[in-house]
């Protein structure tokens, strides 16, 4: 399969929409990740997102849709509760699961009796989804398990020759997947962290909780209702290792393993951090939580160009953003963790 590589423009949305339409694949920016987007409604056309990404079928979709009322189709029941985050936060990095409808095939929710959709805000995401006039079931447009593409050029590196057309938005703002935010239990719960911090939601649902599996590994044979808790994900090639402590034990660790390393090695930490390591092979992530997670994945794709065999990432304050930043870090560590 030829894959071309088109900027953002009138006439690629048209092309875009055609392959949508039957029932091809298109890759395309939003405010997180880029997107591998199939027609949500097409059973074909979704599990080639399963074939191109060579992801589990367990492992289930994310349905993106333009408008408040194509929800309705999609959606077996809205509460108030619902209404409200959707209110405050739709547009945005904020997913929410409710009972599927019986229009969405079983294969978009991974078998599952329910759906999770959002409306992103980047504005090509929203007039490709308005052209084609259908809801699109993406995941992150990168081989499973890999770090999510951030930019067009991460994608046709991934996916070349799977996927017939990627439009290129411009790198994403955000860099990391949607909080994800079941609401199909009495009380909320955030399953996966993301732009939209438990903080804002809680200014807004006090009882939201969060799951356990947000910084832990899913327990053996539980159900995985949203993308990234079940298995390894966003991991580069490098072996990462997360070191967790008080600051200056985390760095006086961190030195000692970087030194016993017998392949090549790397430190991942914020701007502030980066001199504790002179002399040492260090990853910049920047300078505050936000910046951190805009740029990890990048970083992670960086570890791979440059031949790092292993990667030391210091552990960063799990609140506002930094939640996010956490999950992405230990799911890449498959929770290899040393605690200094």
């Amino acid at each position: 399969m030829q894959t071309e590589l088109v900027k953002a423009s009138a006439a690629a949305m048209d092309r875009a929409a055609r392959l949508l339409a039957g029932g091809e694949l298109v890759a395309f920016p939003t405010e997180t990740v880029y997107g591998l987007g199939a027609n949500a409604l097409d059973e074909a056309a979704v599990r080639k997102i399963f074939e191109a990404k060579g992801r589990p079928a367990d492992n289930p979709l994310i349905v993106h849709i333009a408008e408040r009322n194509a929800l309705e189709p999609l959606a077996a029941s809205v509460d108030a509760s619902a209404a409200k985050l959707m209110d405050a936060f739709w547009p945005g990095p904020l997913t929410l699961i409710f009972r599927r409808a019986d229009s969405v095939p079983a294969i978009v929710s991974a078998g599952l009796p329910t759906v999770a959709v959002r409306i992103p805000s980047h504005p090509d995401a929203l007039a490709l989804i308005r052209r084609a006039g259908l809801p699109i079931a993406a995941p992150s447009a990168n081989p499973s398990g890999r770090p999510s593409p951030t930019t067009a050029q991460h994608v046709y590196e991934d996916l070349v020759g799977r996927v017939p057309l990627i439009i290129d938005g411009g790198p994403c703002l955000v860099g990391v997947e949607s909080t994800v935010v079941d609401m199909t239990s009495d009380t909320p719960a955030v399953l996966r962290p993301g732009g939209v911090t438990v903080e804002a939601l809680r200014a807004l649902l006090p009882d939201i909780a969060v799951d356990p599996a947000v910084l832990a590994p899913v327990r053996e044979g539980a159900p995985t209702p949203s993308p990234g808790m079940k298995h390894r994900h966003y991991a580069p090639r490098a072996r990462i290792i997360v070191v967790e402590g008080a600051p200056d034990r985390v760095a006086e660790t961190v030195r000692m393993l970087y030194a016993r390393a017998d392949a090549p090695a790397a430190i991942l930490c914020a701007t502030g951090r980066v001199p504790c390591y002179p002399g040492l092979k260090t990853v910049d992530l920047g300078a505050d939580a936000a910046e951190m997670a805009a740029n990890l994945f990048s970083a992670f794709r960086m570890l791979d160009e440059r031949g790092i065999a292993v990667a030391f990432a210091e552990s960063t304050d799990s609140s506002g953003i930094g939640l996010a930043l956490m999950n992405r870090l230990l799911r890449a560590a498959d929770f290899e963790v040393v605690r200094a």
